[in-house]
């Protein structure tokens, strides 16, 4: 064990983010597609486009995704390796 705990502070946060099932649901999705619009999100999730907005932000302020605007549109992506790592490993298929 280690005394200085602070030190996973950054990672603790991390899981905090991710422990909210629709927000491992976007992550798993963007993963799996590379890139995705708001739109699109909200046909898969079947879920307010508001509430998928403040999903997204707590997201972004995280730093796990990152928007790309393209005209009118944003599309998502996963861009922390750490996230992409620990989502994979969290939802790998069963045996």
């Amino acid at each position: 064990m280690n005394e200085n705990y602070m030190e996973y502070n950054e990672i603790a946060e991390m899981l905090k983010v991710l422990a909210h099932p629709v927000r491992l649901c976007i992550v798993k999705g963007l993963l799996e597609k590379g890139e995705c619009n708001v739109s699109h999100m909200q046909g898969c999730l079947g879920i307010p486009q508001s509430t998928l907005s403040q999903h997204l932000q707590k997201l972004r302020s995280a730093k796990i995704i990152e928007g790309k605007r393209s005209g009118l549109e944003i599309n998502y992506s996963v861009c922390d390796d750490k996230a992409k790592e620990l989502v994979k490993v969290l939802l790998k298929p069963r045996v």
